[in-house]
């Protein structure tokens, strides 16, 4: 989900899997994403470093509850993918490497995720479709692909959520940017909820339109609103 880069030094840490609380929930959804794919998962170290990086004590909203939201709703719409391990394997990765510092975290998260899938053994032709899948979350442009489309609206989907969610997820934005000045964040963060509520729609799938666009354009009109 994007919100806006400013320059500070960076406040990172190791990977610290085992304060991460929603480990034992996630480990089921991440084999399943491989078993989808044929493919057997990477050696644990994997998915402590990659949960780890989940839990980084710098992140508020780019954390295991946006995670296990996002895998939570591609599981009921799992039927609209063509390549559904292609997109899970492109949700445990797509915000990995999350500095608001940095402007590649996407190209790093899709970088680590194409190595994954080749060391364990996936095609080339994969690698470069999750690749790409995870370079659609910059949000720079609509999505050419169906599965690419999908995956975005799933990631923007807390956009739609219920107003409380929604204000909840605000907050946590602002958390994560806790460095920027108030009158520089309102001006930044106003622009960036501007962008998604003047395009013709939100969302580029049917399923996701007819569940989220009218609540997601509500809930960006009042966020205006409170930072203008």
């Amino acid at each position: 989900m994007p919100g806006f880069q400013a320059c500070r030094t960076p406040v990172l840490s190791p990977a610290t899997p085992h304060l991460a609380p929603d480990i034992a929930a996630t480990d089921p959804a991440w084999h399943a994403a491989w078993r989808d794919l044929r493919l057997s998962a990477p050696a644990p170290a994997v998915f402590d470093e990659l949960v780890g990086r989940w839990a980084e004590p710098h992140r508020r909203y780019h954390t295991l509850q946006h995670l296990r939201e996002c895998l939570t709703l591609f599981e009921q719409l799992r039927d609209d993918a063509r390549h559904p391990g292609e997109i899970a394997i492109a949700l445990w990765f797509h915000d990995a490497v999350y500095d608001t510092s940095r402007h590649d975290n996407e190209a790093a998260s899709a970088d680590w995720a194409g190595r994954a899938l080749l060391d364990a053994g996936a095609s080339a032709q994969v690698a470069q479709r999750v690749h790409a899948l995870i370079m659609a979350t910059r949000h720079a442009q609509v999505p050419a692909t169906a599965d690419a489309q999908l995956l975005v609206d799933i990631d923007l989907a807390i956009l739609g959520a219920p107003p409380g969610r929604f204000d909840e997820y605000e907050r946590q934005i602002r958390a994560e940017y806790a460095f920027v000045p108030e009158a520089l964040f309102r001006e930044k963060r106003g622009a960036v909820l501007r962008g998604f509520l003047q395009r013709p729609t939100i969302f580029a799938t049917a399923a996701c339109r007819q569940r989220f666009e009218a609540t997601a354009r509500s809930n960006l009109a009042k966020a205006i609103a409170s930072l203008d």
